[in-house]
């Protein structure tokens, strides 16, 4: 494996303990909160967002432009909403669909739904025709809330399977539409009483909480299921080490449809109190003066927001903001440094997770160049990146790496860590190892290959699909593209390996994207990967994109790539090939 790190000793860990010292008193609530929590407590988001709002009526909890919200007005905004879907026929259990952009009505209907023990099914605004039919059959919602676009989406599919919506109730979350058999939403809750619902108290943190669809990056979207025991674990475990406080504003721009958005990000403010600013998207030109309206001091990130702020040019604003700190997954080790230093954020809050997964990590001492410390049992394990499957012994059992070796890692299935999984039973049997170091054991397997570091640290060094092997080397995807990235001239960069016809394992292939009004300069990227990368490692084959397609949180679709391969017959951007006697670039013919 290529991917170079560091490994964690007693004196990081004691270096980032000092650090919680003056905060004991403050993290304690939220540590017993942790410590007493079991799936069959009497626990729930709704809970206990009713008990913050409680404690802190009158301090803001929502703002959304020039709109805000205190934690009293939202409580009795919520409970009206939960009240408007019992009207209507929702009971503990159904789903209610989500199908709208980052609004402030969005985000509350998700904790009524909480409140009244209905799921959530965060359907992602992003995604049309028959992927949102497939999700929309996944969940079965008995309601959808949409804002303006999500009707415009949900026409479409009733115009193309007039089947697909029969019997779902589609209410606005804007204002009344002539496009569909719709109602607004709000006329259903706006009279209703506004005191906290008796059901909210009943709600145990088994419960589902909402569902969250995978990204769709290797196939169709799977809708994973988010238990309120998990969600309040994150939340607790997040506060704990994140320390957040009712004087902070917490930015979001994230899609709601997202972990970091509705998990993350919520779970550490209704821990705190804190103020959540709500944008409806990302804006890598518009951001500091985003984070000046609010008067945010703190924000959640993923990887690629970094890069893009760092590819913004330098102004004034860089340093002219009040956050203290950002937390979030995905940050590159090879620019961890540059960000910090040129935004002058020192505070810096690395954790690993996942939709489906039962556990977390969490940078909770500091550290660079890991995803951070977790506290609860894992083990990583032997793994051929080539074939994708652990490796077994005689005996048929896996063996653990050691300290600073890269494997796979899974986190062993129990009562305390259960595997929620998916609302789709057949996909649930794909993530899970049975029989891995004894007979009738259960384990995880998050699909991650990551370096163990010590001390219950781990570093991320990519997913295990996107792995190849050439010339008897394995190759990490996530380290050339971390080189690549360094490039000044190049806005884009996604690694994987293509498949070429008689040879053996995969050649390396970078598809790039250059920034406005600049050009591709070969030679010197050539010379780069030449000089930062083994012989092994070098991208055989670059393809220059002329449009770049992600996801809603700016995931590459790497899985058509690789289809395509530089199958010229489908590839119309330019390719070229890596001649290893030139040590350059040239035209693929």
């Amino acid at each position: 494996m290529t991917v170079q790190g560091k490994t964690v000793s007693a004196i990081d860990i004691a270096k980032g303990a000092l650090g919680f010292l003056p905060d004991v008193p403050h993290i304690l609530p939220s540590l017993a909160s942790l410590a007493f929590l079991r799936p069959h407590s009497r626990r729930s988001l709704g809970l206990l967002f009713q008990e913050t709002a409680r404690k802190h009526a009158k301090s803001s909890f929502l703002k959304s432009d020039e709109q805000c919200w205190t934690y009293g007005q939202a409580n009795s905004m919520c409970n009206q909403m939960a009240r408007g879907l019992l009207s209507m026929g929702v009971k503990a259990g159904d789903t209610v669909g989500l199908l709208s952009a980052n609004r402030p009505e969005t985000l509350l209907a998700v904790i009524a739904c909480a409140k009244l023990g209905a799921v959530a099914a965060l359907l992602n605004i992003n995604q049309q025709g028959a992927v949102q039919a497939h999700s929309l059959k996944l969940v079965k919602p008995k309601i959808i809330l949409a804002c303006d676009r999500g009707l415009d989406i949900l026409k479409q599919l009733e115009s193309e399977d007039a089947t697909l919506l029969k019997g779902i109730e589609l209410l606005s979350l804007q204002t009344d539409s002539s496009l569909l058999r719709v109602s607004d939403f709000r006329s259903a809750w706006y009279t209703q009483p506004s005191h906290n619902l008796a059901q909210t108290a009943q709600i145990t943190a088994n419960w589902p909480c909402f569902y969250i669809f995978t990204s769709g990056t290797t196939g169709l979207p799977k809708a994973s299921v988010m238990s309120h025991y998990r969600w309040l674990q994150a939340a607790s475990g997040m506060s704990t080490a994140v320390r957040l406080t009712a004087n902070d504003v917490f930015y979001c721009c994230l899609p709601l449809y997202h972990n970091n958005a509705l998990t993350v990000s919520l779970g550490i403010v209704l821990a705190s109190g804190a103020c959540f600013a709500l944008d409806e998207k990302f804006s890598a030109s518009q951001f500091w003066k985003r984070i000046a309206h609010y008067k945010a001091t703190a924000f959640c990130y993923i990887g690629e927001l970094l890069r893009y702020l760092l590819n913004q040019a330098p102004t004034m604003d860089d340093q002219n903001h009040e956050i203290r700190l950002i937390l979030g997954n995905g940050l590159r080790p090879e620019i961890w440094d540059d960000f910090e230093n040129r935004f002058g954020i020192h505070q810096i809050f690395e954790f690993y997770g996942a939709s489906e997964s039962n556990l977390g990590f969490m940078n909770a001492f500091g550290l660079k160049e890991t995803v951070g410390f977790c506290p609860m049992p894992f083990e990583v394990i032997a793994c051929d990146a080539d074939s994708e499957q652990v490796v077994r012994n005689a005996r048929g059992f896996c063996r653990k790496v050691a300290r600073g070796e890269v494997g796979l890692l899974i986190s062993e299935v129990t009562d305390l860590r259960p595997f929620d999984g998916y609302t789709d039973p057949k996909a649930n049997e794909g993530k899970l190892l049975r029989n891995v170091f004894k007979q009738g054991d259960c384990w995880f397997n998050s699909g991650d290959l990551v370096r163990r570091q010590g001390w219950q640290h781990i570093q991320f060094v990519d997913r295990l699909g996107d792995t190849f092997r050439w010339k008897g080397e394995n190759v990490a995807t996530s380290e050339v593209e971390g080189v690549l990235a360094k490039l000044s001239f190049l806005e884009h960069a996604v690694v994987y390996g293509v498949k070429l016809e008689g040879v053996d394992g995969r050649a390396g292939m970078a598809a790039v994207a250059v920034k406005p009004g600049v050009e591709l300069d070969l030679k010197a990227l050539a010379q780069h990967v030449t000089s930062q990368l083994p012989g092994y490692a070098v991208p055989q084959y670059v393809r220059l994109l002329q449009s770049v397609e992600t996801t809603g949180t700016f995931k590459y679709q790497k899985v058509q790539l690789k289809k395509e391969g530089i199958d010229q017959a489908v590839v119309s951007d330019p390719l070229y090939r890596f001649d290893t006697a030139t040590r350059e670039y040239t035209v693929l013919v």
